[in-house]
Order: C-alpha cells, then sequence, then structure tokens
C-alpha cells in the first residue's frame, strides 16, 4: 500500500525540493501540495493522507496551528520541515515523526522516511490480544524552560505536578517549571517508570515508598521525599499494573 503523501509548504522551491526527493521513492504517492495552513487543514481533512511534509511557519495559521485543527486520532504521519530549529521541542510535543531542518539533504530526507514507514507500520499493525507492553523509557528528556532547552534523563524526575498553565517538574536536585500540559509530558516521559496518580501528578515509581490505605477506601501514595499524593479512583487500576497488586 503507498504512502499517501501531502507537501505544506509556501515556499515553491522548497516544494519542488521534496516533490523530487518523493518521486525518487518507491511506495509513495504524492497526492497533493498547498502553499499556506488554512489549504492544508482542508486538504487533510477531504483528502486523509497518511503523511504529510509540513512546514512551521506560513500564511493564513502555523504547522502547530494545522495540527491543533484535526482530531489526535485522525492525524496523519507528519514530519516538519522547516528552517526554525527553535520549534522542535513544540514539534516532538504534538507526536511529530521527525523533524528535518532545512536545508536538508537526501540522506536525512531518506532517514525520515524509514521513520515513517516504521511509524505506520505500528499503527497499521492489528492490536494484540493482550493489552500492550508499557511504552518504552526514553534516554533522556528535553523540555524547554526560560528560554533554554535543559536535558534531563528520566531518573532525574521524581514527580511531576500540574500549576495552572504549567507543570513542575520536581527533579532529584531542584525543579523547573514548564509550560506544559500534563497530557504531553505524560506521552514524553512514557509509561515505562512512570504512572500519573491522579489528575495533577504524575510520579516515578522508583520514587514510591509505599500506598496508605485512607478514609472511604480512598488511597494516598507517599513518596520517598516525604510527599503524599492521593490516588484517584479512576486511575487507581493503572497503578496496580505497574506495581502488580490487586485490589
Amino acid at each position: 500500500m503507498p504512502i499517501r503523501t501531502l507537501i505544506v509548504d509556501d515556499e515553491p522551491l522548497a516544494r519542488d525540493r521534496l516533490r523530487g526527493f518523493l518521486k525518487a521513492e518507491a511506495g509513495v504517492e504524492l497526492i497533493g501540495e498547498c502553499g499556506s495552513g488554512t489549504e492544508a487543514i482542508t486538504a487533510i481533512r477531504n483528502a486523509l493522507p497518511d503523511l504529510v511534509f509540513l512546514d512551521m511557519q506560513m500564511p493564513g495559521c502555523n504547522g502547530l496551528q494545522v495540527l491543533a485543527e484535526l482530531p489526535e486520532a485522525r492525524r496523519p504521519a507528519i514530519v516538519f520541515a522547516t528552517a526554525y530549529e527553535k520549534f522542535a521541542v513544540d514539534a516532538f510535543d504534538v507526536a511529530a515523526v521527525d523533524y528535518l531542518l532545512k536545508p536538508f539533504d537526501r540522506d536525512r530526507f531518506q532517514q525520515a522516511l524509514r521513520r515513517v514507514r516504521e511509524h505506520l507500520q505500528r499503527s497499521r499493525e492489528p492490536a494484540a490480544a493482550e493489552a500492550p507492553a508499557p511504552a518504552a523509557r526514553p534516554d533522556r528528556i528535553t523540555v524547554k524552560a526560560d528560554g533554554r532547552l535543559v536535558f534531563l534523563k528520566p531518573e532525574e524526575i521524581v514527580r511531576v505536578e500540574a500549576a495552572d498553565n504549567y507543570v513542575t517538574l520536581h527533579l532529584v536536585s531542584g525543579r523547573l517549571m514548564l509550560r506544559e500540559t500534563m497530557t504531553a509530558i505524560e506521552a514524553r516521559l512514557g509509561t515505562a517508570g512512570f504512572v500519573r496518580v491522579n489528575r495533577s501528578a504524575i510520579v516515578q515509581l522508583d520514587q514510591i515508598r509505599e500506598i496508605q490505605p485512607s478514609q472511604h477506601g480512598d488511597y494516598t501514595v507517599v513518596m520517598r521525599d516525604g510527599t503524599k499524593l492521593p490516588l484517584s479512583r479512576s486511575l487507581r487500576g493503572q497503578l496496580e499494573r505497574f506495581t502488580g497488586r490487586a485490589e
């Protein structure tokens, strides 16, 4: 099955370059091109491409705004192709498959296409009868704080707590406040080693000291630093999958 592909870029030369790269690849079908974000939203909704090469800065709306207009469950594979390095963290927050920084060569383009093929193969595989294995724990996590890019190892993160329109990363040493959503940071942390204990808190499993019963059949998660967090009833089963405990 060919990969039905859409190019979205306001620069004709950039579209020409991508078009040339795509035509040299077997198993790829170019179904259209757009020169603005607003055109892209309509084209993606109507044509339902498998893959979109998406510029970040365009007339009408930028690449992130294009994605915001599309239901997350029905989004195609996205490869951002842009001259702006500063949007890389934002791109991966919305689960982009890759981020091509212009000017890129054929080798880098082919690397991105290989990642797309692997991504589409995984998404097209029939769901397993058993529950899926937890997502792999990332080697490192990149966050943007106070204009800086900060590189963290997962084991440095004790817990994450929501704070209005921000989240606070409580680290083994210190803390960082990020303009993130809990959903976005949860996706980036993965489920191997981290668990959401309530609507406002994600914790590293190795940092949990104990789980205490509290009133009315509820539970409290006690961290190694003494912090106590309520365990949401709706999320209790998720924690039990990781701890191997039964109610």
